[in-house]
C-alpha cells in the first residue's frame, strides 16, 4: 500500500505560480507511475500530467506549456510547477500513483481509473 501526501498548495493571482508536491511513501517509488489530477467544484476529476517509469510525460491540452510534472526519485517525491495560473486552474489537486510493472517503462495515463492509490488533495486557489 502506497502513502501520498500532497502539498505546497495555495492562493495566488492570475499570472502567478504555484509548485505541488507529493511525498511518497514506499521503498519501491521507480516502479510506480504518477500523475496529477484536479477536481474543480461541480466537475469531474480530470488529469493534468502524468510521468511515466522512464520519464517520459502526459499533458492535458489545458495545461501544456504552463505546467511542468517531474520527480525526484531520490526522496520519492513528485512535484508539479505550475506557471501562469488562470482562474480555470482552481481546484483541489491529487496527486496518484500505480504500480507499473506490467506496464511498459514509457507508460504515463491522465485516465483516472487507472490509478489505484490517491493522496487527499492540496487546495489551489487563483483570483482574477
Amino acid at each position: 500500500h502506497v502513502q501520498l501526501v500532497e502539498s505546497g498548495g495555495g492562493s495566488v493571482h492570475a499570472g502567478g505560480s504555484l509548485r505541488l508536491s507529493c511525498a511518497a511513501s514506499t521503498l519501491y517509488y521507480t516502479t510506480y507511475c504518477m500523475g496529477w489530477f484536479r477536481q474543480a467544484p461541480g466537475k469531474e476529476r480530470e488529469g493534468v500530467a502524468a510521468i511515466a517509469r522512464d520519464g517520459s510525460t502526459r499533458y492535458a491540452e489545458s495545461v501544456k506549456g504552463r505546467f511542468t510534472i517531474s520527480k525526484d526519485n531520490a526522496k520519492n517525491t513528485l512535484y508539479l510547477e505550475m506557471n501562469s495560473l488562470k482562474p480555470e486552474d482552481a481546484a483541489m489537486y491529487y496527486c496518484a500513483a500505480d504500480a507499473c510493472l506490467a506496464r511498459v517503462r514509457s507508460w504515463a495515463s491522465l485516465t483516472r481509473n487507472e490509478y489505484a492509490y490517491w493522496g487527499q488533495g492540496t487546495q489551489v486557489t487563483v483570483s482574477s
